[in-house]
């Protein structure tokens, strides 16, 4: 077969699975060096043997709604490539309002110093140096296999100073690990969906790690952990921003404005829904 019979056959048999049929375009460009306006050009080239199964293999791999991200093994995030596969969360652009509000505030400051709460990937700790280069972040994570991506992550650039570190922020010993009052900002994209609904997620999403996904009975736990442990690690005029689920801003600023953290804000994701929590510690 030539490389745009692979690929039509791809797409169909993405479809027919429910999964993107223009998923087929990014394993075409992976597995069989052919961009899509490459395929309309060169099409009619007929790939090596070996190409052609690692392509076929890369389609029923996605067909089984294996997430994209896993299978190509790396992901972009806000013009950074990061490492992903089975264990750690996939970066998503619905995270980008987080890491716009936080470098907006800390823009002015003089090399500011942070924490990544629940750091996965380390997207949103690298994404902060990316638009404040002299930020200096701490990426706390809990999973040893995340933490090996977001290891990998920081390696890739060293530029960075970004520093990972094993921690369970539901831990007070993780956190007494930083004095109070000594952060200019405090971001996190914690597990926010009730333990209940877990099983009504999409089949790409029940891939990725249920450490990194389940908030608890009410998808709080850790918001509630954040207000209580972390916020006072924070100093007056620094910024504390969360990633939320659609329905939880009213019960998320709820706590932080009992912790202390006023001029609270819900932000909308780039597809206008509501996403991040924001506020100043007073």
């Amino acid at each position: 077969m030539t490389c745009r019979q692979l690929y039509q056959a791809a797409r169909r048999q993405l479809s027919q699975a429910g999964a993107e049929p223009a998923d087929a375009a990014a394993l075409a460009r992976a597995f069989l060096g052919l961009s899509r306006e490459a395929l309309a050009l060169h099409g009619d080239r007929v790939p090596a043997p070996e190409a052609a199964a690692a392509f076929r293999a890369a389609v029923a791999e996605r067909a089984r709604r294996r997430p994209l991200q896993y299978i190509l093994g790396e992901w972009d995030f806000l013009g950074l490539r990061l490492r992903v596969g089975e264990g750690v969360l996939i970066p998503r652009e619905d995270t980008a309002v987080l890491v716009e509000a936080v470098s907006r505030h800390i823009a002015p400051l003089a090399a500011p110093q942070g924490l990544d709460l629940c750091a996965g990937s380390g997207a949103v700790g690298l994404a902060l140096c990316q638009a404040k280069p002299d930020a200096r972040v701490t990426c706390v994570e809990l999973s040893p296999a995340a933490l090996g991506f977001l290891r990998e992550n920081c390696a890739r650039y060293p530029a960075f100073s970004v520093h990972p570190q094993a921690g369970d922020i539901l831990d007070p010993a993780t956190a007494g690990g930083f004095p109070p009052a000594s952060l200019d900002f405090l971001a996190a994209n914690p597990p926010y969906i009730a333990t209940a609904a877990l099983p009504t997620l999409q089949p790409e999403v029940l891939w990725e790690p249920p450490l990194a996904l389940d908030g608890g009975p009410d998808g709080l736990t850790f918001y509630r952990a954040l207000a209580a442990l972390w916020v006072e690690k924070v100093r007056p005029g620094g910024c504390v921003a969360v990633e939320i689920g659609e329905e939880q801003a009213p019960a998320v600023q709820a706590l932080f404005a009992q912790a202390g953290v006023g001029s609270l804000r819900l932000l909308r994701d780039w597809a206008g829904l509501p996403r991040c929590v924001f506020g100043v510690k007073q």
